[in-house]
């Protein structure tokens, strides 16, 4: 649930999907690509993709469970990883670069400092997924990765609509 807090702006109440997740997840990500600059939108495509690994064909089993739609995390994240990302960069965690490609992110060495001082399970399944989602995309140029996420958008989360049209039935 989101809430107005002091001076109009958000506040989350909740860990999950909230911009300290979403901006702590990205860090495992951004250290994975060792010091490759990513922007925004690549960010965004990648915040699914390791949450979702399962959707992808021979990934790793998904972080998070599958539900349905999980597809439209795609269209309403950006302002949660945005915010995410900014707090990150506040806290010195990642650098934000200015370029003529725009704005791109990149871990610094306190993003790997900081990580490793993260242990838990939950911590070593994002180093483990990150790392495989670096290999498997990192290659991709721009275009390539906007092409394979909007040819397998409408598959992400399709599953469950089956069962919803059964239980739509009158029987």
């Amino acid at each position: 649930m989101v809430r107005v807090a002091a001076k109009g702006r958000p506040r989350y109440d909740r860990p999950f999907n909230s911009p300290l997740e979403c901006g702590l997840r990205l860090l495992f990500v951004l250290a994975a690509a060792d010091g490759h600059r990513c922007d925004l939108q690549r960010l965004i495509s990648y915040d699914y993709l390791i949450v979702h690994s399962g959707d992808v064909l021979g990934g790793p089993k998904s972080l998070h469970p599958a539900v349905p739609y999980r597809s439209s995390e795609l269209l309403v994240k950006r302002d949660l990883i945005q915010t995410g990302l900014n707090q990150m960069f506040s806290r010195e965690l990642l650098s934000k670069n200015f370029d003529k490609f725009g704005i791109t992110y990149n871990s610094t060495n306190l993003t790997v400092a900081f990580l490793g001082l993260l242990n838990t399970a939950y911590a070593e399944l994002l180093r483990e997924r990150a790392g495989w989602l670096i290999s498997k995309f990192q290659n991709l140029d721009d275009l390539l990765l906007e092409r394979y996420m909007a040819e397998n958008i409408g598959r992400w989360g399709a599953e469950f609509e089956r069962i919803t049209a059964i239980s739509d039935l009158e029987l």
